[in-house]
């Protein structure tokens, strides 16, 4: 194709091959997102302040988990120089693990980043907005579109399970050999988790329209007065309702969440 035609949905895109012809739609290659003329086009953006800011969070979640774990364990009231060793192996092991990953981010060897910003909680999600023109076949157009925020967090966390396993058994065994190994294995039970976390609710963590003041006020105030008709309701029926049942009341907002784009009269046009 000699004419860059734009692609259906939101993240389709077009490749220009080597002959000049554009390529058929499709997802944009790794490092690349597609600009409004659907060209697939290299992220040149460095990262803001506030991307940073995120990536650090979700080092700093998982050292506050490792030290939380290597308390536990310990089971001791003060904080002796064995279990202080256990918790400098920790930093250590994740500062090292951060070190590593902006090393082996592009540009590769430098402490430089190139990313693409994210411009919407979409952006976090494109495995939702895969297009379906005309109702027939659907276009798989599922890329990072906020590259490379996403996968630093998922090496990031490989790299401290490896760097773990390597270094950590060696300090327990010299200084904790009994309670030592228990941080370990609740590593390795929590590092899957916060990649799960980070799958899910990533884009949710990091978008700045979660910390707007006014969609948090809106949310805390439909969840209270949710939960305040359910236990008005139960108490007139005179049902009772454990404590835990009113975690339920999160689900109306999470299905709207989800489901949102399915019902958005805005996006109609685009997919």
């Amino acid at each position: 194709m000699n004419v860059l035609a734009r692609c259906p949905g939101l993240y389709c895109g077009r490749e220009l091959l080597s002959d000049g012809n554009w390529s058929d739609c499709g997802a944009c290659p790794r490092g690349f997102r597609t600009n409004a003329s659907s060209a697939c086009e290299p992220c040149e953006d460095a990262p803001m302040f506030y991307d940073w800011l995120y990536l650090g969070f979700m080092a700093l979640l998982a050292l506050v988990l490792h030290w939380f774990c290597i308390d536990m364990v310990a089971m001791r009231r003060n904080i002796p120089k064995e279990v202080i060793a256990l918790h400098l192996s920790a930093l250590f092991e994740v500062v090292l693990a951060c070190l590593i990953v902006l090393q082996l981010t592009d540009p590769i060897g430098t402490f430089n980043v190139k990313s693409c910003k994210a411009n919407k909680l979409s952006d976090w999600y494109t495995l939702l907005h895969n297009p379906n023109p005309n109702y027939e076949a659907t276009l798989h157009c599922t890329q990072e579109a906020v590259y490379p925020l996403y996968t630093m967090v998922f090496v990031f966390y490989a790299l401290g399970i490896v760097l773990m396993l390597l270094i950590r058994p060696l300090i327990a065994r010299k200084f904790l050999p009994k309670q030592g190994k228990f941080s370990i294995y609740a590593a390795l039970y929590f590092y899957p988790i916060l990649a799960l976390l980070h799958a899910v609710g990533g884009g949710l963590i990091c978008m700045s329209s979660v910390s707007d003041i006014k969609n948090v006020i809106v949310i805390l105030g439909h969840w209270l007065l949710h939960g305040y008709g359910v236990i008005a309701v139960a108490t007139l029926r005179g049902i009772s309702i454990h404590p835990a049942m009113l975690a339920l009341v999160v689900l109306p907002a999470l299905f709207y969440i989800i489901t949102a784009r399915f019902t958005d009269p805005h996006k109609l046009h685009i997919e």
